[in-house]
């Protein structure tokens, strides 16, 4: 009997893991029609670059215009509150100078430029003028600070735009309020291993997360605040049990960053679409 006892408490006990994870990492599905423009071409990450064309540069972005495909930027914030296109926090592997870009006002970005060439920082505006709807934007907000002020000033930018977009973000809080306060605009939930090199903090300031956090947001256990639209997950730290987990979410998963042929051809058939630098279709 009191053996009995004992297993109607694990099983229960593992019945409640078994909600609480499902409840935890469940995302919100919506008509796929409106997702269907981030499964059926290939995303250019941060525009159509190379050594000449700087990434998440407006000449970027026109070439990935032309070649018709669905462009992926970062947005950031500027310490007079304007949003830029540009994806490290650090300055120093895109502009060469040991500063970060939330102490610098947009006036003081403009006097460097990109890796070595003539082009500077765009504003988001100016992203969201050059594009005018030609392509869907896939649109990643990078903030690791209090989230409110950086989101309603993006959305702001947003009203009236005619193309389709979508934004994405690390942080499931960012998503969080665009649930609260703009549900119609679709959202996705990045992931990966976070796993960051020395060079990654010293060059671009990536930050280094503690392991309780690394393990919430790996695993998407925090999806009951975002409650996204979709997964945007690191291609190359993916095991089948993972990609088996994430598939029964019931929502698009897309692969970042595939950046060679190879990497191509592995995950294409692992994810609904993939985030690509370069050319493989």
């Amino acid at each position: 009997m009191k053996m009995n006892g004992l297993v109607i408490c694990l099983i229960l006990f593992l019945l409640g893991v078994s909600f609480f994870l499902k409840f935890a990492r469940a995302a919100e599905r919506i008509e796929p029609g409106r997702l269907a423009w981030l499964e059926e071409t290939l995303i250019a990450h941060r525009g159509l670059h190379d050594e000449k064309i700087p990434e998440n540069s407006l000449p970027a972005f026109q070439a990935a215009i032309e070649k018709g495909y669905p462009i992926e930027l970062d947005v950031t914030m500027t310490k007079d509150r304007k949003l830029v296109v540009y994806h490290d926090k650090k300055l120093r592997r895109g502009m060469g100078i040991d500063a970060y870009l939330h102490d610098l006002t947009y006036d003081e970005l403009t006097q460097y430029k990109l890796f070595g060439t003539a082009e500077k920082i765009p504003l988001f505006a100016e992203v969201l003028a050059t594009v005018a709807g030609r392509v869907p934007l896939l649109i990643e907000i990078k903030n690791e600070g209090k989230v409110g002020e950086m989101e309603s000033l993006l959305y702001q930018e947003l009203q009236g735009y005619k193309g389709q977009y979508a934004i994405q973000s690390f942080n499931p809080f960012t998503l969080q309020w665009f649930k609260n306060n703009a549900p119609e605009v679709i959202r996705g939930q990045l992931a990966g291993s976070f796993w960051v090199s020395d060079y990654e903090v010293e060059w671009a300031g990536t930050t280094r997360l503690p392991w309780y956090k690394k393990i919430l947001l790996r695993n998407l256990l925090l999806n009951f605040v975002s409650r996204p639209h979709f997964i945007a997950y690191e291609a190359k730290n993916l095991s089948t049990l993972r990609l088996r987990s994430l598939r029964r979410l019931g929502v698009p998963i897309l692969g970042w960053t595939v950046k060679t042929k190879a990497e191509y051809e592995e995950a294409k058939t692992k994810f609904n679409n993939l985030i690509v630098e370069g050319s493989f279709d």
